[in-house]
């Protein structure tokens, strides 16, 4: 599956699905900072206590093999080696008396450490 950037051009889609809480709050942050010009980067790297770890972080670049997904007007990127790692992952964000902050529901993790940012 494709979709159309910015730049007019056909770009794969990936399968990270964002909820509505989590794409407004990044919205927010990308929209506090003034920067329309940034995308929601999501990688998996190898590291963390169980192998591999989350990245979240917002990117200008545009890296050959990347797909995309808008979520309410925000680009969600996925590079090409982290995708099959993060096919069907859910990313929320939650604000709690216990707890704020992203979080990753990722149905291909086998396990986790006890911080939640690395899996395996």
């Amino acid at each position: 599956m494709t979709v159309e950037n910015i730049a007019g051009t056909e770009v794969p889609t990936h399968g990270v699905e964002l909820t509505d809480a989590a794409a407004a709050k990044a919205k927010a942050l990308l929209d506090q900072e003034g920067r329309a010009d940034m995308h929601l980067r999501i990688a998996v790297q190898p590291g963390g206590c169980a192998g591999l770890r989350y990245q979240l972080f917002f990117d200008e670049r545009t890296l050959d093999g990347d797909a995309e997904r808008d979520f309410n007007g925000l680009t969600v990127v996925v590079d090409r080696m982290s995708a099959p790692y993060l096919q069907g992952a859910v990313i929320d964000f939650v604000d709690t008396i216990e707890k704020q902050g992203f979080t990753i529901d990722n149905p291909n993790a086998g396990g986790s450490c006890a911080c939640g940012d690395s899996f395996n």
